[in-house]
């Protein structure tokens, strides 16, 4: 099945250059799931040019980039869950934390 708006947003975050980046459809564990539906994404990204950037400032880039796609400027996303970290805090660390149940609609 064609992802357009998972495509379309992993192209525009490339622009961090990320060594590593992962975007999962996450819709499919929320209430009101349709097969296709692109509205809650989980992101783990990591780019140099986190480095010396607080948590807020790391969003915000990513934020930037991701704006068209939301819900908000008439995308579909409504959900992007945000895990930006530097190359040394991902060597660390080398994954991230999993999704939460979303609140207590969770169908997986």
């Amino acid at each position: 099945m064609t992802q357009p708006t998972q495509t379309a947003l992993t192209h525009a975050l490339n622009a961090l250059n990320p060594t590593h980046l992962t975007l999962d459809n996450e819709s499919h564990m929320h209430a009101g799931y349709f097969d296709g539906k692109e509205s809650h994404f989980k992101l783990v990204i990591v780019s140099a040019e986190f480095a010396g950037k607080r948590l807020a400032a790391r969003h915000q880039a990513v934020y930037a980039l991701a704006n068209p796609f939301l819900m908000a400027n008439g995308g579909t996303v409504h959900a992007l869950a945000i895990h930006a970290y530097t190359p040394d805090e991902w060597q660390t660390l080398a994954q991230a934390p999993n999704s939460p149940n979303c609140a207590g609609q969770n169908k997986g």
